[in-house]
């Protein structure tokens, strides 16, 4: 979380200028992130910190009903960065809804940061317990366009897959004693 939170402050002080900042709204997982990331990461930014889920007995058994994302954008927001959202199913949900409501048909660009987007692509999450994310996998998913790509391969060998944008060749690193050596 801290590693993809530290990334993310980088990614954002490279290609944000600050003029944009405060139009700039990065939306974390959870609101137990936004907070974490205010008190570190984020401490004194002035992009706007929200969240996509806060998980609620209430909500999940139906007594409140869920905040939609349109109402909790504001007017004068121009980018909406997502931040890893592959922990719970219902995070890329989330994310598919900020899409429809907020950025479609507009001039609002949206950044899927970390998603672990082949998870749902490739079908680990079964289509029969999962059938809004199976639907997802073919209506949203499509619509995104891979800038980076990175698949760590983990276990005594382990390895990155990397490419860089979407027409580009992949690359592939192993690890070779706590060192990455890119192959030809």
């Amino acid at each position: 979380m801290t590693g993809s939170m530290q990334l993310i402050r980088e990614f954002c002080d490279r290609f944000i200028v600050p003029e944009k900042a405060t139009r700039t709204r990065i939306f974390f997982p959870e609101a137990n992130e936004v907070e974490f990331a205010r008190n570190s990461t984020f401490g004194g930014s002035s992009l706007k910190l929200d969240y996509l889920t806060k998980p609620s007995l209430f909500e999940d058994f139906g007594f409140v009903t869920k905040v939609k994302m349109a109402d909790r954008v504001k007017p004068d927001d121009e980018l909406f960065l997502v931040a890893y959202p592959y922990f719970n199913v219902n995070e890329m949900l989330v994310v598919e809804e900020l899409y429809k409501e907020a950025v479609v048909n507009t001039a609002r660009a949206l950044i899927v940061f970390n998603g672990e987007l082949d998870r749902i692509r490739s079908g680990y999450y079964p289509p029969f317990f999962y059938p809004k994310l199976a639907t997802l996998s073919k209506t949203f998913l499509p619509k995104l366009e891979t800038v980076y790509y990175i698949h760590n391969f983990k276990g005594r060998n382990g390895g990155i897959l990397f490419r860089q944008v979407h027409n580009s060749a992949f690359s592939i690193y192993f690890v070779i004693q706590s060192a990455f050596l890119l192959t030809k």
